[in-house]
C-alpha cells in the first residue's frame, strides 16, 4: 500500500481560478447558445400563430360552407341571381338572401343579418343546370334562376398574420350545391 501526501499550503495566485481569458471565451459561447435558443423560440412561436390562423380560418370557412349547403339545399328555388348575391325562396316561402359585400358573406333572412363569413377577397356565385355535360364532371351553365338546379360558390379569404406584416395567408373554398327541393 503506498501512501501519498498531499500539500496543505494555499494555492499560488496564477492556480487559484479562471483567467480572464478563460472567462471571456465561457462569456461568447454563452452568448452564441442563448442567441440560438431565442432564435428557435421566436420561429417557433411565429409558426404557432400562423399554424392556428390557418385553421381558425379554415374552421370558419367550413361552417360557411355547412350552412350554405343546408339551407341552400331545402330551398324552394332561386329568385334572384347576380354574381354577388342569391336570393332564394325557403322552405317557409320567407326570402333567403346571401350576399358577398363589403369583404363580407352575409345571410338575411326575415331581416336578420348574420355575418358568416370575414376577410373574404374574392367571392362569387355561379348558377347551373343539373344536366351534365357528356363525358365531363361538369354542368351546363343557366342565366335563368328559374331553369337553375345547382349553386357554385366560390370564394379566397386572406388575412395578415401580424399587423406590421405585409405578408397575408389565404384559404380558398368553393363548392357546388343542389337544389333538392326544386322540381
Amino acid at each position: 500500500m503506498g501512501f501519498k501526501t498531499t500539500s496543505t499550503k494555499p494555492a499560488l495566485r496564477g492556480q487559484s481560478g479562471a483567467t480572464l481569458v478563460e472567462f471571456l471565451i465561457g462569456l461568447v459561447i454563452s452568448g452564441l447558445v442563448l442567441a440560438q435558443v431565442c432564435m428557435l423560440w421566436f420561429y417557433s412561436s411565429r409558426t404557432f400563430v400562423a399554424q392556428m390562423n390557418y385553421v381558425d380560418m379554415d374552421q370558419t370557412s367550413q361552417r360557411a360552407l355547412d350552412t350554405l349547403s343546408r339551407e341552400i339545399r331545402n330551398t324552394k328555388a332561386l329568385t334572384s341571381f347576380a354574381t354577388n348575391q342569391l336570393v332564394f325562396t325557403d322552405y317557409d316561402d320567407l326570402p333567403l338572401t346571401y350576399s358577398f359585400s363589403e369583404k363580407q358573406l352575409v345571410r338575411v333572412k326575415s331581416g336578420v343579418k348574420k355575418v358568416l363569413l370575414k376577410d373574404c377577397d374574392t367571392a362569387s356565385f355561379a348558377i347551373y343546370q343539373r344536366n351534365p355535360v357528356a363525358g365531363a364532371y361538369d354542368q351546363y351553365p343557366t342565366a335563368s334562376p328559374a331553369t337553375c338546379k345547382l349553386v357554385e360558390v366560390k370564394w379566397k379569404c386572406s388575412r395578415k398574420l401580424f399587423p406590421s406584416a405585409p405578408a397575408t395567408q389565404e384559404s380558398m373554398q368553393s363548392a357546388k350545391i343542389v337544389i333538392r327541393s326544386n322540381p
